[in-house]
């Protein structure tokens, strides 16, 4: 198992086939730098192109169709001292005869203290926000592998690669799943969030960099279809589509896959535990593609590996 201090030269803004930019084994750690959703970097330089620009992609040696690439977040912290957000809340998300009143969104900076552990809004002397800091969660809002058949899709969007999930609950201590396309499963990853409510729905959370480090597993012949996770107390899967509805069967879909044929309960068994025992998280509701997390608890679950 070695490690790798990985310092990207370019960045994508789709997530593909693209040609390597680092070598990996499956066992391996990470430790690399992303900009934010518009290319700025650590330093607020404009390193690439507006769009959630991709670091990577990172090629695992051995991943190929029908293997689950794991990757274990061991770190994810702002690199810099300023995030930027929207101030005003998404069209999409509001009642269609309230949008008129909604202002024109402009761009505010956050003051972020990544060692102190909270954010502030700059230039807030008077009113609710003056004095007022609220608890980072930092975590990767873009990330995934190569999709199949070939394709390239825009970082604006999400599918069963993965792609531009936001979802809050990708942080540090936690194990992303996703299904291999492609030779290498080529791996992505940006657009880091210092903070985020569910949903996304003012259209961006705290836009940062960030300083990432990560270890990535191939499981051989471990066929999943949609991105799955496991936290210290949850297993969740992620449906990417529009409109909300179809996210949430995606999800619920892979999670009674994921019952039945990685914990062996039958389809009654696993109906009966996510109907009296699911939760949901509301990922996100800007993207061309909605985000719904379908979880279980731990605790719930027979005595089994998460994945094998």
């Amino acid at each position: 198992m070695a490690e790798h201090r990985f310092v990207p030269q370019s960045y994508w803004n789709t997530i593909g086939s693209h040609a390597p930019a680092l070598y990996v084994n499956s066992g391996d750690t990470v430790e690399t730098t992303t900009v934010d959703a518009r290319g700025w970097d650590k330093e607020g330089g404009q390193a690439a192109a507006r769009g959630n620009p991709m670091t990577g992609p990172i090629h695992v040696a051995g991943a190929e169709p029908g293997d689950t690439l794991a990757i274990r977040f061991e770190r994810i912290v702002p690199d810099r001292e300023w995030a930027w957000a929207s101030d005003v809340l998404s069209l999409g998300v509001v009642e269609p005869e309230y949008v008129s009143r909604l202002p024109e969104a402009q761009i505010r900076r956050w003051k972020v203290d990544a060692a102190a552990g909270y954010a502030e809004l700059e230039e807030a002397s008077t009113g609710y926000w003056a004095g007022r800091r609220l608890p980072l969660s930092p975590f990767l809002g873009c990330f995934g592998v190569a999709p199949s058949r070939g394709q390239a899709i825009s970082t604006a969007t999400s599918g069963e690669h993965g792609g531009n999930m936001d979802y809050r609950g990708f942080v540090a201590g936690v194990t992303a799943y996703f299904p291999v396309f492609a030779e290498g499963a080529l791996l992505h990853l940006g657009d880091g969030h210092a903070l985020q409510g569910d949903g996304e729905i003012a259209g961006t959370g705290l836009e940062i960099s960030m300083s990432v480090r990560f270890s990535v597993r191939v499981l051989k012949g471990c066929k999943s279809g949609w991105p799955r996770g496991e936290t210290p107390d949850h297993i969740f899967t992620v449906g990417n589509a529009r409109p909300l509805d179809q996210a949430l069967q995606h999800a619920t879909t892979e999670m009674q896959r994921w019952l039945t044929e990685g914990y062996g309960m039958t389809m009654q068994e696993a109906s009966q535990l996510l109907g009296q025992a699911v939760e949901y998280d509301v990922a996100n509701v800007y993207n061309p593609a909605y985000s719904m997390v379908c979880k279980l608890s731990k605790r719930l679950l027979p005595d089994v590996p998460v994945m094998s």
